[in-house]
């Protein structure tokens, strides 16, 4: 997909859509810029766990999950479900599971391409 260009021959209308987009972009960008949400993240894109499992697999206190769990729910990244007294996180959409993917690549993966691991 290519970007688009950005010219004088915008209307206002589409300023203000790009304006909105950016601010939705940017607050998800937020969202993620901390490493234990991104952690998190890393975790849910296999599948619904628990604040427990969470903990266990983060090796953090529970406080720390569930703070970082509630900025990730306001920004409209995860889904909670509840089942008695245990409360279940998954993605709420494609969105974290695309961007993951990329930083995977970016960061991550084999040096066999020559990118940074």
């Amino acid at each position: 997909m290519a970007l688009p260009v950005f010219d004088s021959s915008l209307s206002d209308a589409e300023m203000d859509s790009m304006l909105e987009n950016a601010t939705n972009a940017s607050n998800f960008l937020k969202a993620i810029s901390h490493e234990g949400r991104l952690m998190i993240l890393c975790h849910l894109v296999s599948g619904e766990k628990s604040v427990t499992e969470l903990e266990d697999l983060l090796s953090a206190r529970q406080a720390a999950v569930s703070q970082q769990l509630s900025r990730l729910r306001l920004e409209g990244l995860v889904i909670p479900r509840r089942d008695g007294k245990t409360i279940y996180y998954r993605l709420a959409d494609e969105r974290p599971r695309r961007v993951l993917e990329l930083i995977y690549e970016l960061f991550c993966a084999d040096d066999s391409e020559g990118l940074p691991a």
